[in-house]
């Protein structure tokens, strides 16, 4: 079993369950976008975590193994993204990218947001003209150095 079939399963089973990802994350004990992206196939779980995400899911003990190797984190199936969602997102960095990296510089200077030391937050906000997404992405300012 490869990790992109324990992915599968872990969609399968929650679907079959009718587990939300909400669930898996108290199971687990981290917030649910670190919990599912993991199970998507980008994060690595101690035995502990991935031991609990196979109770919940009534995953094999093959399944639980996979989830504690290191991934091969961003991948994607195509280089430009063709699910609707995702390319929304690619769709953002394209227009809003330039901007949001020259606010970051006249702030902090000049250096990156880290996707390591990072937390995100998803919500929903209720709007009578249709509900929005809320989407708080926390990253640490790393400045470059000199040397």
């Amino acid at each position: 079993m490869n990790r992109l079939e324990v992915t599968e399963l872990i969609i399968s089973q929650k679907l079959a369950k009718g587990v939300k990802w909400e669930d898996v994350a108290k199971a687990v004990g981290q917030s649910k976008e670190w919990v599912t992206a993991g199970c998507l196939g980008q994060m690595t779980f101690t035995a502990e975590q991935a031991k609990a995400i196979g109770e919940v899911l009534d995953l094999p003990a093959e399944a639980v193994t996979q989830l504690q190797v290191v991934p091969y984190k961003g991948s994607l199936p195509t280089a430009v993204p063709t699910d609707p969602l995702i390319y929304r997102f690619y769709e953002l960095i394209m227009v809003y990218g330039t901007t949001i990296k020259e606010l970051i510089h006249e702030e902090f200077g000049d250096g990156i947001m880290s996707a390591i030391d990072f937390s995100m937050d998803i919500s929903r906000l209720p709007d009578p003209k249709g509900d929005r997404v809320k989407i708080i992405l926390n990253g640490k300012f790393l400045p470059y150095k000199m040397y």
